[in-house]
């Protein structure tokens, strides 16, 4: 059997080069959408339901963006087709979210806002999806771990980037107040800058990154030309989906659902701990919001890190369970923080269990799923994220009447979801699809 030679760092790094570009377009969406639709009127009762349509546009589209990049051999590669489109559209989305309220006079601007969310979160996860399979299609078994722990990095960087932007253009002057219902261009500048960045980091991954020709890949893979061509659907690639793809979606289902809990009310829970405000339209609430991007920040930064650690540790189950338990240890601390700088502490032990969730899932699960249907089976894995992330928005909002309206307690609920996680981390088996003896002889099996 041919295995997949070495590559170079310089080769693995241009590989998931874009996902810095991509990130930076991800983290304005989770900091800043329910800052946006508080801002446009929204009930923190009711934020968590605005976090529906992304996931489950997500879990309709990114199976089908699977299955057909497998099948897509053209002049511009497997998957990279698909990226650029995929930027191009939150390109676009990127440019009119923030400016909602400037379309009253022909939607409501709260409809407009949910139709460009879902379109953006969409978009990004279109563009971020060929990345994973990228390395699944092109890098061998000993270095996916490292490959994903670049790709953690630069998604962690382009994290930092994108959080700390609205702060960054409001100390520049640009204004972080509005007229209530409107944006504040500090926010509206934030997403014009991240798609500026999106752009160039695609353009330099699409330039540089030259996808295997379809006869290559296919002696890598093991593909026949009668299975290159034979047709799976989605319902009989889940009945022969590996045990991996359950036990890790499993611990997916925990973590999502923390982060998402996080991403909701981190806004609300700083402005009640810290500014002691609650309103949407007071200068102490915006200020959260902005603080809110420093903290994300921070959770940047720990990612940014511990993902060198995490190779490091050869046990990867042992390294993916202690980053979750760290990751809880941060969340359970937050609803007991007052002061603005004592936040950066939790945010920066959250940054630990995040580097995990980035890179470890992909790297198990890759390593088990040839590479054949390996992009179905990504678009699949993807209900894992979405599925949890649904779930949670339905159930938020009574939650959070349960608990006195607290949203401050809602990021308790996450560190103890991310317990949960860790211990269903040790229900996983690896397996190894394409594995040389060489290989297995110096992992000790």
């Amino acid at each position: 059997m041919r295995v997949k030679p070495d590559l170079s760092f310089r080769r693995l790094w241009d590989i998931s080069f874009g996902f810095f570009g991509v990130q930076i377009a991800y983290a304005l969406q989770s900091a800043n959408i329910s800052r946006i639709f508080a801002t446009l009127g929204a009930d923190p009762h009711n934020l968590s339901y605005f976090w529906i349509l992304p996931p489950l546009a997500g879990i309709i589209v990114q199976p089908i963006v699977g299955a057909l990049s497998d099948r897509t051999w053209n002049r511009f590669g497997r998957r990279i087709p698909y990226l650029i489109a995929g930027s191009a559209i939150a390109v676009a989305v990127m440019c009119l979210l923030p400016n909602a309220a400037s379309f009253k006079g022909y939607i409501h601007a709260m409809w407009f806002g949910l139709i460009a969310l879902m379109m953006l979160d969409t978009s990004i996860n279109m563009a971020m999806q060929p990345f994973k399979m990228l390395v699944g299609d092109m890098v061998n078994e000993r270095q996916k771990g490292l490959a994903y722990s670049i790709q953690s990095f630069l998604s962690n960087a382009g994290s930092l980037v994108g959080y700390l932007f609205p702060i960054l253009f409001t100390y520049i002057g640009i204004s972080n107040i509005a007229a209530p219902g409107v944006i504040p261009d500090s926010v509206i500048f934030s997403f014009y800058g991240g798609a500026a960045i999106l752009i160039l980091c695609t353009l330099y991954s699409s330039i540089r990154v030259k996808e295997m020709p379809p006869a290559e890949f296919q002696k890598f893979h093991q593909i026949s030309d009668k299975e290159l061509t034979e047709k799976n659907n989605f319902i009989s690639l889940l009945r022969h989906a590996p045990k991996v793809f359950w036990t890790v979606g499993l611990v997916q289902f925990f973590c999502w659902s923390a982060f998402m809990y996080m991403w909701t009310y981190s806004t609300g829970a700083i402005a009640d701990n810290v500014w002691h405000s609650t309103d949407p339209a007071s200068p102490g609430y915006q200020s959260a919001g902005n603080w809110t991007g420093v903290l994300f920040a921070i959770q940047a930064i720990g990612s940014v890190c511990w993902a060198p650690l995490l190779p490091l540790i050869k046990n990867r189950k042992a390294a993916y369970s202690l980053s979750l338990l760290i990751g809880g240890a941060g969340f359970t601390l937050v609803p007991f923080i007052h002061n603005a700088y004592l936040m950066f502490l939790p945010f920066f032990l959250i940054g630990c269990a995040w580097a995990a969730i980035l890179a470890l899932p992909f790297t198990i699960l890759t390593n088990s799923i040839s590479g054949k249907n390996m992009g179905a089976y990504l678009g699949l894995f993807n209900g894992t994220i979405c599925v949890p992330q649904i779930l949670a928005a339905l159930v938020g909002g009574s939650l959070l009447r349960w608990l006195g309206g607290s949203q401050p307690v809602m990021l308790g609920i996450s560190g103890i979801l991310l317990f949960a996680g860790a211990l269903c981390v040790f229900a996983i088996k690896e397996t190894f699809v394409h594995e040389s003896e060489t290989e297995r002889i110096e992992k000790g099996d």
